[in-house]
C-alpha cells in the first residue's frame, strides 16, 4: 500500500464519522476535521461528533421496505453509525429511533478513542491541496467560504434548497386524557406512539391557522427548493385542506380508544430519549415563526399546555451535481484527490448519508491499495445510492434533486413478477447480490492487506 499522510475528512457528521473510521479499522491515519465548537451551525446545539438535528429516526426497519433494507448492508458492512444506533435505540414501533444524545455521545466516544483517527477542531474555509486523500463530508449546512471554495473547484454554481426540523415537546406537558399510546395497526411495541386525534371541525380550523400563521421569510438572494419528502406542514397544507390529513396526520391504522373509531387526523409523537421525557411532533417540519408555532401548534388536541424544547425552524441544505462532478468513487472529475461523502452527494437522509461515507471509504481505500474501486452491483441498497449519484439511475434530462434510498434506484427486476411479490424478489436478489460482491471484491482487498508487510 502507497505510504501518505493522514486522510483528511472535514466534517464529524454521520459521513465524516462513518468514512474516517472505516478507513482507520483498514489502517490508515485519518485527520478528521470538525469546526464545533469553533462554530456551530443554526441547528446544532451540541459539541459532539455525529448530531442529529432534524429527527432521532433511521426510519424503517422493514427489509422489505429499501431503506429498511440499507440498514441491513450497512450492518452486513461494519457501520460504525448503525452499531452506535442499535446499541441506543428508543422504542419507535416499525423503525429505528435513537436517544440523540447517548448515540451522537457513543459515536463521539469510539471516533476519538481510535488510535489511527486525529480529531482536529477548526474552520476550513478551502478545500485543502495536499498529498493525500481529501474528503468533504460537510453535509446540508456546509460553511459559507468553504462552499464557495467548492464553487470554485467544481467549476459550478453551488445548489441548495431548504429543510425544516420539527419541534419537539416536554412529555409532562401533554394532556394524557386526550394522547393515547397505539402504533398503526400495533406494529412494533404497539404503543410506540403518542397520538393526538382530531375530529374534522377540529382539523380544518388547524389547517386555516397554519395557512394564515406568520412564516420566516427567506432573504431577497434565496431561493427555497424543499426536498419533496419533508415538505414544511404549510407548504403541504399550501397544496389542499385535506393534505395533512392523507399525509403526516392520516388517521390510518389508528383507534381512539375513547370513541372507538378512527380519527379523522391525528398528530403523532415519537419518543425523544429512552426514558420518554420528550417527544417529537412527526412530520411537523415548518418555517412557522416561534411565536407562532406556540399558538397554533397548542390548538391541537393535548397540547394545550405544551412545552417546546425544541421548536421548529429552517436550514439550507448545500449539495453538488453529483452526475456531472463526480466519478463513480465519488471523486472530483477537475480534482482525482477530492471525494465527496454524505448529503452534499445528492442525497438525503441519516441513512443515505452513513452509507456514502462508507462507501467512500472504501474508494479511497481502493484508490491507495492501487486497485480499481468497483461499486456494489445495483440490484442492492448501496449500489442504488450510487446510481442515484452517478446519475445512471435516471433518465436523460433528470432534474438532480437529493433523494432518498427508494426502488426506483435499484436495477429493475429482469422478470415480469406479481405486483405482491416485487418487493420480496428485490430484497432477495440484493441480498445475493451483496454476498457476492462482498466475495470479489471487498474480502480480496482484505486478504490483499493481511499478506502486507
Amino acid at each position: 500500500m502507497e505510504s501518505v499522510k493522514e486522510i483528511i475528512v472535514i466534517g464529524g457528521g454521520l459521513a465524516g464519522c462513518e468514512a474516517a473510521w472505516q478507513l482507520a479499522e483498514r489502517g490508515h491515519a485519518v485527520r478528521l476535521v470538525e469546526m464545533k465548537p469553533i462554530r456551530r451551525t443554526p441547528a446544532q446545539v451540541s459539541d459532539n461528533l455525529a448530531e442529529l438535528v432534524c429527527s432521532n429516526s433511521f426510519r424503517s426497519r422493514d427489509p422489505e421496505n429499501a431503506v429498511g433494507l440499507l440498514h441491513e448492508e450497512l450492518r452486513k458492512m461494519g457501520s460504525l453509525i448503525f452499531r452506535m444506533a442499535d446499541r441506543n435505540q428508543v422504542p419507535a414501533g416499525g423503525a429505528l429511533a435513537v436517544d440523540r444524545v447517548k448515540f451522537s455521545e457513543d459515536v463521539t466516544r469510539a471516533v476519538r478513542s481510535h488510535p489511527r483517527i486525529r480529531v482536529e477542531h477548526r474552520v476550513v474555509e478551502e478545500v485543502p491541496e495536499t498529498d493525500a486523500p481529501v474528503i468533504v463530508a460537510t453535509g446540508p449546512l456546509t460553511e459559507d467560504a468553504l462552499a464557495r471554495s467548492i464553487a470554485r473547484i467544481t467549476g459550478a454554481e453551488r445548489l441548495h434548497f431548504y429543510d425544516a426540523i420539527a419541534p419537539i415537546v416536554a412529555a409532562d406537558s401533554i394532556d394524557r386524557s386526550i394522547a393515547f399510546a397505539q402504533s398503526r395497526y400495533g406494529k412494533g411495541g404497539g404503543d410506540d406512539y403518542l397520538n393526538l386525534p382530531m375530529d374534522e371541525e377540529t382539523y380544518r380550523a388547524f389547517v386555516r391557522e397554519i395557512l394564515a400563521a406568520e412564516k420566516v421569510v427567506p432573504h431577497d438572494f434565496e431561493d427555497p427548493k424543499y426536498f419533496e419528502g419533508c415538505l414544511p406542514i404549510e407548504v403541504m397544507a399550501e397544496r389542499g385542506e385535506e393534505t395533512l390529513a392523507h399525509g403526516p396526520m392520516k388517521p390510518v391504522g389508528l383507534v381512539d380508544p375513547r370513541t372507538g373509531r378512527q380519527p379523522y387526523a391525528v398528530v403523532q409523537l415519537r419518543p425523544e430519549d429512552v426514558g420518554r421525557t420528550a417527544y417529537n411532533m412527526v412530520g411537523f417540519q415548518t418555517r412557522l415563526t416561534w411565536p407562532e408555532q406556540r399558538r397554533v401548534f397548542r390548538m391541537i388536541p393535548g397540547l394545550q399546555n405544551a412545552e417546546f424544547l425544541r421548536l421548529g425552524q429552517i436550514h439550507r441544505n448545500t449539495f453538488i451535481h453529483g452526475p456531472a462532478l463526480l466519478d463513480k468513487d465519488f471523486s472530483l472529475k477537475s480534482r482525482p484527490d477530492v471525494f465527496f461523502a454524505g448529503q452534499i452527494t445528492g442525497v438525503e437522509g441519516y441513512v443515505e448519508s452513513t452509507a456514502v461515507g462508507l462507501l467512500v471509504a472504501l474508494a479511497v481505500d481502493a484508490r491507495l491499495r492501487g486497485i480499481p474501486f468497483v461499486p456494489p452491483p445495483g440490484e442492492t441498497a448501496l449500489g442504488a445510492l450510487c446510481r442515484h449519484v452517478s446519475g445512471e439511475a435516471h433518465p436523460p434530462g433528470y432534474d438532480y434533486q437529493p433523494s432518498n434510498i427508494n426502488w426506483s434506484l435499484f436495477l429493475p427486476l429482469e422478470e415480469r413478477v406479481k405486483k405482491g411479490e416485487r418487493r420480496a424478489r428485490m430484497v432477495d436478489r440484493a441480498r445475493r447480490a451483496l454476498e457476492a460482491w462482498i466475495d470479489a471484491n471487498v474480502e480480496r482487498v482484505e486478504r490483499r492487506a493481511e499478506a502486507m508487510p
